[in-house]
This record gives C-alpha cells, structure tokens and sequence, in this order.
C-alpha cells in the first residue's frame, strides 16, 4: 500500500488558451486481479517458453483519482507492457471518457536518444591505455538509425567510431516519455471530484502450466499425486498481491496484434579510426564480446535496464488453490493474495490427493499397412486411473506435465515423464509414460490358411512382477484362441503376464491380397532364436 492512495495533480494549466487540460497521474493501482488464461494452442507436453509466452492475462486495476473541474488527461502508469489498448475498459466516472490512447514512447537507449535530437548532452570516454575519463558537450544531430552524429567543438563524428569506449550521458528525460507502460485518458468533469475508476484490459505475454508430481506405492496400484500451479510472465510490470487466478479450458478468442511498443537498444556498427593491425586482438576480441552481449549501453544518471532473467529462482509458496466452476470452463482461485512478478515465474500448490488408486499397464497397437506388418517399437507403459472420488480423485484435472517416482520416499528414483490432458469428473485418466525397457513382443506372419493371415503375439515379461498387457489389433474379421474385447471399435486382447514370464496368443484376420506381407522363411518355427 502506497503512503498517498489519492492521485497527485502534475501540472494544472491554469491560464493559457481555450482547449487547455490538465493532466493527472495514476502512479499505479491500488488494488489488482490478475486472471491468466494458457497459450490456446500449447499442447499439455510442452512447457511454456519461457522467453516467448503466448497466453494473455485478465488485469482489473482500481485507482482513486482526484480530478479537477474541466477536461482532464489522466495517465494510468504501471499498467501491463503486453496490454492490448483496444480491449481496455475504464468506469468510474461520472461523465465518462472522451477518448483514450495506449502511450508506446517507453523510455529506453533508442527513444532516448531520438527525443534529445538537437540536445546538449556529455559524451564520457575513457582512454584504453590509462584508464582516464574525459567528458566534452555534444549535440545529437542524427536520430538512433544506423550511425549516430555527434556535433562538438571540433567538429562533426560518428558515435563509437572513435575506437574508444563511450557513453552519452543525459542532464534529464525529455518530456513525453515515460518508464513504465501508460494508458491515457482525456475525461471532463463539471465539478472537481475524487473517484474509484476500475481499469481492466487484456494483456499478452503471460501463461500458466499445472506440473504434477505422482510418487508410486510399493504396491503399484497406488500414488501420492501432488500438482503445482505455474504462473509466468513476461512482462515488465509487476503486479504486488494481486489476487489471482487461472482459468483451464479453451476460450474462442481471436488473435489480436498487439501494438508495438517504441524503443528498444541501441545498436551501432562501427570500425573504430585506427586500423585492425594497430589493436591488438585481444583488444578486439573485448570490443567484440561487448558488442554481442549489450557493451556499456547508454546510461542515465548511472543507472541501466536490467536484462531480463526468466531462468532466475523463483519463490515457491505453498498455498491450495480452490477450484471454482465457471460455465464450460474451469477457474482455480488463489485464496491469498500473490505478486505476479515482472520476467519470472511462480508455483503455488494445486492439489494433494494422498492416495489415487491407479494401474500401471503396457500397450501396443498391431497392424499391416502396405504390406508391413507393425508394430515397429517397443511396448508404452501407461499409467491409469478414473477421476472419480472413489479413486482418489473427483475434481477437475487441468492438463499439464506429470513426473512419475518410486521406490523408497527418502531416495525415490525417476519412472517416467508423460502429459495429462483436461479431465473433467468421471472421465479416464491415461499418462503414457514412454517405452517399456522390461516388457517386450515378438509379432509374425505365420500364414495364410484359407486365404485368412495367421499371426502369433508374443508377450515377454523380465521383471519380477506380473504386468497388464493390452494390444489393440487394427485387422478385419479376426478370430482369436483367446477372448477379445473392444477399444474405439477395434478388437482388444487384455492379458495378464506373469513375472519372468510370456502370454502368447495366435489369431486369424481378412487380409486384401494387394496389403499382404511377404511370409518369413522362418515362419514355420515359432521360436527359431531359442534353438540356436
């Protein structure tokens, strides 16, 4: 909480013209609600860019100002970078808006530079050879495209070109721009007056990502599930204990271009006066890494922009979130209030269900395409559960990344990675997990009796354990030694396979005579590897 919550009245214009305004302040808000939505097109296995997120975010702002009688400009400082202007609504006052504008001039090396155009600044060298600073007046003759003209004493030069290092050096910021993102408003109003104004826009460069953490009991038919809730921004406005949210679903929003921010560094390419061979190379192996990396920059009163750093530590608080119904969507609520930091990210605790009941189980799919006969990989393991509240579960699930561990609590060892998709109460839920390194097949052509193919699976279990194998096999007509059930309209042969054991089963399909396989030259002998 700011120790002044009312807004200050910059500079009233109390004489001049007709049209004259005054222009008002916002310094930032006094109370904030953030509410994320996800990149609509990331996939549940992939997790947000961290230097590119391509959600958007639900920013609410309240902020008391004091206007004065007239026409106002009332400027929204510490809105979001990635606000989208047109999507901004502004209520509260009592007469309304009369226009509104998104300010782009941000203050940075390039805008700084343009808007001193004819100024006086001090440019500041320092010599190579002793270390010595020396300042002399310039005039900024050429904006920050391409070459920088300099006007001094002794004449005209190009900024950097001199081969030593240089820094412009500014008395003060030009009017015009500002260091942190604005939104301004023109408003009238008969009397002076002190108001609440809600401000809500939508702002891009945000995201959010549940990561599930399941730890496998000794029994395997059960899991700890515990899950984060990831936020992430990207933008350089922070937002102090917000209250915040994020919203799991898919919403029918159209893209919007948001608008392009002026400004940025300065970038100049230069040879310095005195030839390469004059330098030696370490000397130009410096230039260049400073070059590359950002070089001195341009400094303001001595202070520069930090890089942004969304790689950093970021704070992980512990607090459950409260899942909310929200029509056909799905909103999970932060109870306290949580700063959406500027470039960086958050956890804060989703869900603890401390016993899920679950199966392990290994999966395969069967075919002949083209006259090869698949599968051409190893056997998925795939954990699955139902979400209910019988298993353990019963709430909504939003998608996200899953990490599976076992063995012993004090030193647990990696299972497998794998991805939940949205799961709504009493729908399957089914993490794959990767190729089995324990559970192998053996599938052939032994065949075509009757004009029908003939095939044998065979299942192989190394582990100590019995395993559940379900093979899905895409073949018209089938006819199997074993009982067969349905998947998505396909036949399903279940099995259970013993420890350091095999399940085998022999089935006959319609195969067209332009998709059938060559036979083996060893498909009379099941097993020719045994006998060798």
């Amino acid at each position: 909480m700011r120790a002044c919550p009312l807004l200050l009245v910059l500079l009233a214009l109390a004489a001049g013209p007709a049209g004259a305004q005054t222009i008002v302040t916002s310094p930032g808000p006094d109370h904030v609600a953030v509410t994320l939505y996800r990149e609509p097109n990331r996939p549940p296995e992939r997790q947000p860019n961290l230097s590119w997120l391509n959600g958007y975010a639900l920013i609410s702002e309240t902020r008391q100002v004091v206007l004065p009688a007239g026409e106002s400009e009332l400027r929204f400082e510490g809105v979001a970078g990635g606000m989208v202007p047109q999507s901004a609504i502004v209520t509260g006052f009592p007469e309304g808006m009369i226009e509104r504008n998104r300010d782009a001039y941000l203050l940075s090396p390039a805008t700084l530079l343009d808007r001193s155009l004819g100024r006086r600044v001090t440019i500041r060298r320092t010599s190579a050879a002793t270390g010595a600073v020396t300042e002399t007046e310039a005039v900024i003759r050429t904006g920050a495209e391409g070459a920088v003209v300099l006007q001094t004493s002794a004449g005209f030069e190009a900024l950097r070109c001199t081969g030593l290092p240089e820094t412009l050096v500014y008395g003060e910021v030009p009017a015009g721009l500002s260091a942190r993102p604005t939104l301004s408003v023109r408003v009238r109003a008969r009397q002076p007056i002190t108001a609440t104004v809600t401000l809500s826009y939508l702002a891009s460069g945000f995201d959010w990502q549940a990561n599930y953490i399941a730890t496998l009991a000794p029994d395997g038919g059960h899991v700890e599930l515990f899950a984060w809730l990831t936020l992430a921004s990207m933008d350089e406005t922070s937002f102090v204990d917000a209250d915040t949210q994020a919203v799991a679903g898919r919403l029918n929003r159209e893209q919007v271009q948001v608008q392009p921010r002026e400004g940025g560094p300065l970038e100049l390419h230069c040879w310095p006066q005195s030839s390469t061979s004059d330098i030696p190379l370490q000397e130009l192996q410096r230039r260049a890494a400073r070059q590359e990396y950002g070089g001195d920059g341009i400094a303001i009163t001595g202070s520069r922009i930090p890089r942004p750093n969304l790689e950093s530590a970021a704070p992980i608080t512990v607090i459950n979130a409260v899942q909310e119904e929200l029509g056909d969507l799905k909103l999970y609520r932060i109870p306290e209030p949580v700063t959406v930091a500027a470039h960086s990210q958050k956890q804060v605790a989703l869900l603890t269900r401390p016993d899920v009941q679950v199966r392990l189980v290994y999966r395969q799919r069967f075919a002949v395409m083209n006259g090869v006969t698949f599968p051409q990989e190893a056997p998925w393991r795939v954990l699955v559960s139902r979400n209910r509240t019988a298993e353990g579960l019963g709430l909504p699930l939003p998608s996200g990344r899953l990490v599976l561990f076992g063995g012993d609590p004090a030193r647990p060892i990696l299972l497998g990675e794998g991805s939940v998709d949205d799961r709504a109460v009493g729908e399957d839920v089914e993490v794959e997990l990767g190729p089995s390194p324990g559970v192998t097949t053996r599938f052939r052509l032994l065949g075509y009796p009757g004009g029908r193919g003939e095939f044998e699976l065979v299942v192989s279990n190394d582990g100590g354990q019995p395993v559940t194998f379900e093979g899905t096999l895409y073949f018209n007509q089938v006819r199997a030694d074993a009982r067969l059930g349905r998947r998505d309209g396909s036949p399903l042969w279940v099995t259970r396979v013993p420890a350091n054991g095999r399940s085998v089963l022999r089935f006959r399909a319609e195969l067209p005579a332009n998709a059938r396989p060559a036979i083996p030259a060893a498909a009379g002998d099941p097993y020719p590897a045994r006998r060798r």
